[in-house]
């Protein structure tokens, strides 16, 4: 066995909207400064450089976790994916990257995929970790489709 200190993590976890098409997600997972109204420990979200929608576009995120900048790796609207790294950050993240992607689902509604590679976390564990990013994306996808069908 690997010794886990050194090895790279990695994690994916979906949640799965059943009223809602990735074309109607698509918008509030494609505005990436716009976290803080998803994403239930980020209370502001704000551009920092770049350009909306272009890779190369830094957001600044702060919440009760702590606070990270992000930089938009990729955007894709076509396939509805789009990945970014952590670049700074308080709360212990080294060489995180991770991708969100909208998947059909057979008859109506869609699929939120949301992967990661990152190094270890000093004093959490990989399983806590995974938890705590699916928990996150089963309420932010919710109230992501609550504001596509007009309920939030």
């Amino acid at each position: 066995m690997a010794d886990e200190t050194k090895s790279r993590w990695e994690g994916k976890v979906t949640a799965e909207l059943k009223a809602s098409t990735a074309d109607e997600i698509w918008p509030f997972i494609a505005e990436f400064c716009n976290l803080d109204k998803f994403f239930p420990t980020v209370d502001t979200c704000y551009r920092k450089e770049g350009t909306p929608g272009q890779p190369g576009l830094v957001r600044y995120c702060e919440g009760k976790s702590g606070w990270v900048n992000e930089k938009l790796l990729t955007i894709d609207p076509i396939n509805h994916s789009l990945s970014y790294e952590i670049l700074e950050n308080n709360m212990g993240f080294k060489n995180y990257v991770a991708t969100f992607k909208l998947l059909p689902v057979e008859g109506n509604g869609c699929k939120i995929e949301w992967s990661f590679i990152s190094d270890p976390i000093e004093g959490l564990r990989l399983e806590d970790l995974v938890s705590l990013i699916d928990d996150t994306l089963q309420f932010m996808g919710k109230k992501m489709e609550e504001a596509a069908l007009g309920q939030s």
